[in-house]
């Protein structure tokens, strides 16, 4: 490990343009990151050294000729691999894709790329997307930088454990149904779901179509909330790909407007219970905004139950039903976990028209009734999974005298997929094995910029981020 590996991407870019850190230095510091570490942790699943230090040299020639410098100019980063990168595998775990190779990048990519961007990689998820441990029939499973025995998340689980094990500076996942930030909760680093549109997702796969546009989006991942802030800036604006873009323009609050949100928080749905230190942990953040001058108030909000059902309905039901025809003839190219998610969908009623109607409807009433009570609260504190990170192949925990399934564990992030709301979470704590656990901070639609306002205030309090043992 070099002492480079852990800045923050932004530090790394201030550096390179004051030519105190060469570009090449940044990539030949990820690659033997990387060298090191992937072979047990199985992160990257598609990695062009060659074209990642002929980048490094690029970059390095465009600082000494004083050309005019992004803002992460030569800053070492990896993408999703269900995001397209020319010339990388756009795989998404599934034998289906087997060796497809992209064309050409998505949007946000040609974004990152033009803000200075070198893209070492892409990393590994499990098959299409639909779990929240990181394991195919392609690459294996993905293994956690804290401990090896423990799942990094998903779907963007490959991502996070790069990121948190310095082998990339920061990148950009996907989430559905909490797969960027339950990763980020369990390895220790900070992610934002973005309201849907605000970052194109055009160059995904599975498509953000239908039911899925509604809850799906693409955001960005890193080792803190400054790092977040550069990376969403970078990537967000409207494509004409991407069916839910709106040209929102960035707009940063002051430090004293942020102060003026009032926060409410609340450790528990009523309904999935989560573990001591989890309630800890929100309390613990609650105090630090407290303490950083914001406003903050116990609050339970009404409709989170059926936000669940709702978005069971949307991810679950109809996931189910438009990925169960592509295996026709194809059985044995299933995952397991896959074939688990499809055993789930299969055991609930097939949409009609009609419920589908009426799914679309109750999620457009929900969300208006839920925004009513944002008004009072524009910003929400609360878990950001019933648990810390878990053992590769358990499906069901004890917590607080009750069992907890599964799909429940990751409630808290599937509510605000449903509902359309920006999220982000950060690390604020340990748990007594001294695993991560973040605290997830909700906002309003097209308001990322104040949930990243208060997730820097709360960063600054807690300070909670730390080099895994495994790096």
């Amino acid at each position: 490990m070099s002492d480079l590996n852990f800045l923050p991407a932004v530090t790394m870019a201030e550096q390179v343009r004051k030519k105190k850190i060469s570009p090449i230095e940044l990539v030949d510091a990820h690659l033997a990151q990387i060298e090191k570490l992937n072979p047990r942790l199985n992160a990257f699943v598609h990695l062009d050294a060659d074209r990642a230090r002929r980048s490094g040299h690029n970059a390095e020639t465009a600082v000494m000729r004083g050309k005019a410098l992004g803002p992460l100019h030569g800053v070492p980063i990896s993408i999703k691999s269900a995001i397209s990168v020319a010339g990388l595998r756009c795989e998404s775990g599934t034998r289906l894709r087997a060796g497809l190779v992209s064309q050409q990048d998505a949007p946000l990519v040609a974004r990152l790329k033009n803000a200075g961007a070198i893209v070492l990689g892409v990393t590994n998820t499990p098959e299409l997307l639909m779990a929240w441990e990181t394991d195919n029939l392609l690459y294996g499973r993905t293994d956690s930088p804290w401990d090896l025995e423990r799942t990094p998340g998903g779907s963007s689980g490959g991502e996070a454990a790069a990121i948190a094990a310095g082998m990339s500076a920061g990148g950009v996942g996907s989430d559905g149904g909490g797969s960027i930030r339950v990763p980020a909760h369990f390895s220790g680093i900070c992610g934002l779901k973005p309201t849907p549109g605000r970052i194109p997702s055009t160059g995904h796969f599975p498509v953000s179509a239908g039911p899925f546009a509604f809850v799906g989006v693409v955001g960005p991942m890193a080792r803190t909330v400054a790092d977040l802030k550069v990376l969403f800036e970078v990537m967000q604006g409207p494509d004409i790909g991407d069916t839910c873009a709106a040209p929102v323009p960035v707009r940063w609050p002051s430090d004293e407007e942020s102060r003026k949100l009032k926060v409410g928080y609340f450790e528990d749905d009523g309904r999935t219970p989560v573990t001591p230190e989890t309630r800890a942990a929100v309390r613990k953040a609650a105090e630090a905004l407290r303490s950083a001058g914001f406003r903050v108030e116990r609050f339970q909000p009404q409709g989170l139950e059926q936000a669940r059902q709702l978005w069971w309905k949307y991810f679950v039901v109809a996931g189910g039903m438009l990925l169960r025809p592509m295996f026709k003839g194809r059985e044995a190219d299933l995952s397991p976990i896959l074939k688990q998610f499809l055993e789930l969908c299969a055991a609930e009623p097939a949409l009609t028209a009609e419920t589908l109607l009426d799914a679309w409807i109750q999620r457009d009433l929900l969300r208006t009734q839920f925004f009513a009570q944002m008004q009072h609260y524009p910003i929400l504190l609360c878990p950001a999974a019933a648990i810390p990170a878990f053992r590769h192949g358990e499906r069901s925990w004890r917590v607080e005298g009750k069992a907890v399934l599964y799909l429940d564990a990751w409630s808290y992030t599937e509510f605000f997929n449903l509902l359309g709301n920006p999220a982000a979470v950060v690390p604020v704590s340990r748990a007594p094995e001294g695993l991560p656990i973040g605290v997830q901070i909700v906002g309003r639609p097209w308001e990322e910029e104040q949930v990243l306002s208060v997730a820097s205030a709360l960063e600054a309090v807690c300070g909670a981020w730390n080099i895994p043992p495994l790096s």
